[in-house]
């Protein structure tokens, strides 16, 4: 069966530590947390939450340019300026993720530069994930970077092709170097999500999921999660699932698009 994750700081209340998302995740009955703001969070007090309440970390998201969707004007992992940057946000988000316990690490590669040719950064990209990656197998953390749909919620993403993404990570040569499969924004995207997950599961570190439109819950929308599900368990992927989506109105609550989730597998 697949394993789910919950985002900490998504299911905690307004004012609540990433600690206190932990204690709700656990009682939604999710096998795993996830959180974003690494350097905001006691690392310490997460982990202890994580160990109390019987749940894994699955993942952290990484900081400075590791984290970078659409600030042209920040550092991002494919500009070749920024390498050494790229390499030191990534680095020390590694180690983050080491102390709390995280099996992947999850970088956005940043926007498009403009003034450089796709494969140029591409190439830059590729060089950065190059570097972090005998960190990343010391830390026993997965990197995983994530394509983005740059048609509804981040036009001017570098990286929204799964393809490329993976052919990406096969270059770099690392089990501890993979993608992020978000269903949702593949969907967008290119569609034929269960034929690309299940034909690359191997490069798969990490997986999202969310209805279309909408990114809402999993059975609110267009896209047959069962099915997907079904098709990760046979394609052996033996990842977490983080449930990144929102209630589709006040009347669906988070906790019931979590629950009625969890219910498809």
């Amino acid at each position: 069966m697949v394993e789910f994750a919950a985002n900490a700081g998504i299911v905690a209340d307004d004012g609540e530590t990433v600690a206190d998302g932990v204690e709700r995740a656990a009682a939604l009955g999710v096998d795993a947390v996830e959180f974003f703001d690494w350097a905001g969070a006691d690392l310490d007090a997460v982990r202890a939450a994580a160990d109390e309440h019987g749940v894994e970390i699955a993942g952290i998201l990484a900081a400075g340019a590791g984290s970078n969707i659409d600030d042209r004007d920040a550092p991002a992992a494919v500009n070749p300026y920024d390498r050494e940057t790229a390499v030191d946000d990534i680095e020390r988000s590694l180690d983050a993720a080491a102390e709390v316990g995280a099996d992947c690490l999850i970088v956005t590669v940043g926007p498009d530069q403009g003034g450089f040719a796709h494969d140029t950064q591409r190439r830059a990209l590729e060089r950065v994930l190059a570097d972090v990656a005998p960190a990343a197998e010391d830390a026993g953390v997965t990197v995983v970077i994530e394509p983005l749909n740059t048609v509804v919620d981040h036009p001017g993403y570098f990286l929204e092709s799964s393809r490329e993404a993976f052919d990406i990570t096969r270059s770099v040569g690392s089990d501890r170097v993979q993608v992020l499969f978000d269903a949702y924004h593949q969907q967008i995207t290119e569609g034929d999500v269960i034929r690309n997950l299940t034909e690359n599961v191997d490069q798969v570190g990490h997986v999202h999921v969310a209805d279309n439109p909408g990114r809402t819950e999993p059975g609110s929308g267009e896209m047959a999660y069962g099915n997907i599900f079904d098709a990760l368990d046979e394609a052996g992927y033996d990842g977490y699932v983080g449930l990144e989506f929102f209630a589709t109105s006040e009347a669906t609550t988070l906790t019931e698009g979590i629950r009625g989730t969890l219910e498809l597998d």
